[in-house]
């Protein structure tokens, strides 16, 4: 059960005030100091100390426009632009005319830009892009030039000999085009005065992982380790994060056992990419025992000293050190834990967070949001929308999409569509994730008039509604009953031309669906027109025509596809003799089976059993039987189902024979018997009466994970009861109605029972607890009632039960007379007057059963001063007599 989110109370929120953030960080985060991340697309950087050892900074900052409001200076080693300051480069700048020096063989040499090259950097300098000049310095032009000059000796060569280690990271990493980039890095190591570090690998292995590159990747790796370049943390992050997103989960994880047992820690953004790995690969518990073995491995120093070690709840009894993480880690613990369906985790991981001073940002409440909402926890999404705005952090169009989802799907439309509005009340444009998420929940509720405002929202905007929400809206109108507005909205794509094969399939699928064949017909021309048909378009055909039973159709569609240059596939096949079996047309479908058979689309026997079951069902068994031994001559191996059939069949017609024999070759293919096969069992043997052997497959049954069903139950009751055996029926009995199965036929069988051995108490029991529970519905239960009445001289009860009978519509047959007969005998009525009663039932059943009921009635009275019964047979002899 989810707790409420009481971690979101204001005592939590006071500690935000002086909130700090992770020491891998190196700032503090507070309410009025606020500071942003540069976030760039390229590898996690490792600056060289001027020592020629590599330093690490966990992030880099620019400073905001609020900052330099307050006046605040820059952090010690940070330019304007958030990277590390060159305190030689103005000293550079001041020797040479050409403005650039390089320390060269010891000494320092000067070179002047040629006049080719001046006139390419003074052109670059004007049209570089604008996300370049934030690098400032020559970063633009070079990137300028890089882009605009394929030979890299002319595009390089103003700055060929001068390029720093950073400027080398920078113009690797702002590469588009993988080959462009190993282009470069290949010229940079051709030059042989540049040093290519680590940093300069990682960023070429994100690249070419990124572009799923991995021969090359495993190139680059060997590359390394030949020249003694040691990959570090980053590096092994770098590559289980490339391997992960490239959908290799296994060989992401090899990285991390490499990276083991070179006996590299992760620091935390590995340990986050792992995390994440794990998630992708859903392996949560992976995960969370990860992270577990993390935190206990990373016992963070403050001021020199260990901090004091103390449990985290989100992990299950495990004694914590106090680690000071990421508001990104803490993003992606809860998002983990979200998709792992473990709702309390999160909300504690959550509630940890706002503990350790982080302030949650809109991706962390988009995250609590989505996993609560999906929970039915709306309660807690409400709170948290609350929270988000004490907090003064703004939602995002990711925050409303999110809301619209979650409201649309737990069936509040109006709620849905308002936080639709309040978007837009928040100066943030839906985009088309909000248009498809909102029209998607409008369509399925046939909301045609706010759907249609939406359509026009997103023309006026220009935005492209995509193929699933056309196809959506074409099933709105048909099922609103808006048929030619649907056509009009399917025409107007179709003429647009631009409809993909699986957007005509869905169209046509959605007319067919309904039973609108003429239209579907309409749509697949249209599709033939374009020249778009495909094999999709065939089978979503053929399956509206088996809708429509329009089973000759169906053949002809499927005959024809070879005219139009398409070949039937798997699934053609399977629709057309599913269709064609389940409209007991068994012969067409075993002529298709045969052709799917010829074509080699047949891997499994599905497609023959309901052929077989089709067969079956008309009573050819010899037809059903000659299928199987072709199947079986095709290579094509029986499943449990298609034994299940036969043996089935066979129990229908109590052949016992036969159905052991398909029972005996089950067992030998090594197939397990179920609970289907042991209830046929079960039922042939109540059939022809084998006690023994239908206790045997009880037990069996018994001792099965599902467990014996009430009909297997009830054949046993069936069966005890025919040969007297009480206890083993009192048993099933009493275990059925424990369990609240027992049915009328339970009931029915056990009155039965009672009946035939005399236990006349027990059952009168029964047929009281038949009608308490409104169990005498049907002819069995009324005659064995009725019986009952009959045979303890309860006639009054009888002849009420039979106009009970009458009343509920139920035909008395035969047995239901025998008693009338056998009460009226015992009323002094000779036998043959009861027997010229039922010459003229048969005869005329109407009339004959107002005789019996008016004969019954004046026969069966009751003496109000003493409540017996008597029986006036001399009147009624003469009645019958005289009739």
């Amino acid at each position: 059960m989810f707790v409420r989110l009481h971690h979101l109370d204001a005592d939590y929120f006071q500690l935000l005030g002086s909130a700090r953030a992770s020491t891998n960080v190196g700032v503090s985060v507070s309410s009025s100091d606020k500071v942003e991340f540069i976030k760039k697309p390229g590898v996690q950087g490792l600056p060289e100390s001027p020592d020629g050892g590599v330093k690490r900074f966990s992030r880099v900052y620019r400073q905001t426009h609020h900052d330099r409001r307050r006046g605040a200076v820059p952090k010690q080693g940070l330019n304007r632009h958030g990277f590390v300051k060159d305190h030689d480069r103005k000293q550079r700048i001041n020797n040479g005319s050409d403005g650039r020096t390089v320390k060269k063989n010891g000494g320092v040499v000067k070179f002047r830009v040629g006049r080719i090259a001046k006139d390419l950097v003074e052109k670059a300098s004007t049209n570089c892009s604008t996300k370049w000049l934030c690098y400032g310095g020559c970063i633009p032009s070079i990137l300028q030039a890089l882009e605009t000059v394929k030979d890299l000796d002319e595009a390089l060569r103003p700055w060929e000999e001068s390029l720093s280690n950073k400027e080398r990271s920078i113009i690797l990493k702002e590469q588009s085009c993988w080959e462009r980039a190993l282009e470069i890095f290949e010229w940079l190591k051709k030059k042989g005065c540049y040093e290519l570090n680590v940093i300069h690998y990682n960023i070429m292995l994100r690249i070419l992982g990124k572009a799923r590159k991995w021969n090359h990747v495993e190139s680059l790796w060997d590359e390394m380790m030949s020249r003694g370049i040691m990959p570090v943390n980053s590096t092994y992050g770098t590559l289980i994060d490339v391997y992960s997103k490239g959908g290799l989960t296994e060989q992401a994880l090899h990285w991390l056992d490499k990276m083991n047992k070179q006996g590299v820690e992760p620091d935390e953004v590995t340990m986050g990419v792992v995390i994440q790995t794990y998630k992708k690969a859903g392996e949560f518990k992976k995960a969370e025992q990860f992270f577990k073995n993390w935190s206990l491995s990373n016992t963070l120093k403050d001021e020199g000293r260990t901090s004091k070690v103390r449990t985290i709840g989100t992990l299950e009894s495990a004694s914590q050190p106090h680690v000071c993480l990421s508001s990104y880690t803490y993003n992606t613990l809860i998002d983990t834990y979200g998709k792992a369906g473990q709702l309390q985790e999160a909300s504690d991981t959550f509630a940890w967070m706002l503990r350790e001073g982080i302030i949650p940002n809109t991706v962390t409440f988009n995250t609590m949001i989505h996993i609560c909402g999906n929970h039915g926890q709306l309660e807690e999404v409400a709170l948290l929308m609350q929270k988000m705005e004490e907090l003064r952090c703004p939602p995002d169009t990711r925050t409303y999409n999110i809301l619209i989802f979650l409201h649309a799907k737990h069936n509040n439309i109006d709620k849905a569509a308002s936080y639709f509005k309040k978007m837009k009340e928040a100066r943030l444009e839906p985009d088309l994730v909000s248009y498809r998420t909102l029209l998607y929940a409008l369509s399925i509720r046939h909301m045609v008039d706010e759907a249609e405002i939406l359509v026009s929202e997103m023309d006026e905007r220009g935005l492209e509604i995509d193929e699933f929400t056309q196809s959506a809206l074409t099933r709105m109108y048909i099922e609103a009953g808006m048929l030619k507005k649907s056509w009009l909205w399917f025409r107007r794509f179709h003429l647009e031309g631009n409809m993909s094969s699986e957007c005509y399939s869905a169209n046509i699928d959605a007319y067919g669906e309904r039973g609108h064949i003429l239209e579907a017909e309409k749509a697949f021309l249209c599709c033939k027109e374009r020249r778009k048909v495909s094999v999709l378009e065939f089978n979503v055909m053929i399956k509206a025509y088996g809708i429509s039973n329009k089973y000759e159709k169906a053949c002809q569609l499927t005959d024809s596809m070879e005219n139009h240059g398409v070949l039937p596939d798997k699934c053609s096949y399977n629709s057309l003799i599913q269709i064609l079996a389940s409209a007991d047309l068994p012969h067409k479908a075993k002529f298709y089976l045969m052709k799917m058979q010829e074509a080699q689309l047949v891997t499994d026997c599905i497609p023959y059993c309901a052929v077989i079951s089709s067969f079956i069902k008309l009573g050819k068994l010899e037809m059903a039987e000659g299928l199987f031994e072709e199947m079986i001559g095709y290579n094509v191996q029986p499943d449990v189902v298609i034994y299940g059939v036969l043996i089935n069949a066979f129990a229908d017609v109590g052949n016992v024979r036969e159905a052991v024999n398909y029972v005996n070759a089950m067992r030998n293919a090594g197939l397990p018997m179920n609970a289907i096969i042991y209830n046929s069992l079960i039922k042939l043997y109540t059939k022809v009466g084998y006690l023994e052997e239908a206790q045997e497959a009880y037990k069996m049954l018994q001792a099965s994970e599902v467990g014996p069903d009430v009909y297997s139950s009830n054949c046993m009751i069936d069966l005890y009861s025919e040969r007297s055996v009480v206890k083993q029926a009192e048993e099933i009995f009493e275990s059925l109605k424990r369990k609240g199965d027992a049915n009328e036929f339970s009931f029915a069988m056990m009155l039965c029972m009672y009946k035939k051995i005399g236990k006349f108490k027990e059952a009168f029991q029964i047929v009281q607890n038949m009608r308490e529970l409104g169990l005498i519905t049907d002819l069995l239960s009324y005659n064995n009632v009725l019986g009952l009445y009959a045979m303890e001289g309860r006639f009054k009860d009888a002849v009420g039960t039979f106009k009970e009978m009458i009343e509920a519509s139920i035909q008395p047959d035969d047995c239901t007379f025998k008693s009338l007969g056998a009460i009226l005998v015992k009323c002094g009525i000779s036998k043959q007057a009861v027997g010229k009663l039922e010459i003229t039932r048969k005869k005329d059943p109407q009339s004959g059963l107002q005789a019996w009921k008016s004969i019954l009635s004046s026969v069966v009275e009751v003496d109000d001063a003493d409540t017996h019964l008597s029986c006036p047979a001399a009147s009624f002899s003469s009645t019958v007599c005289v009739s």
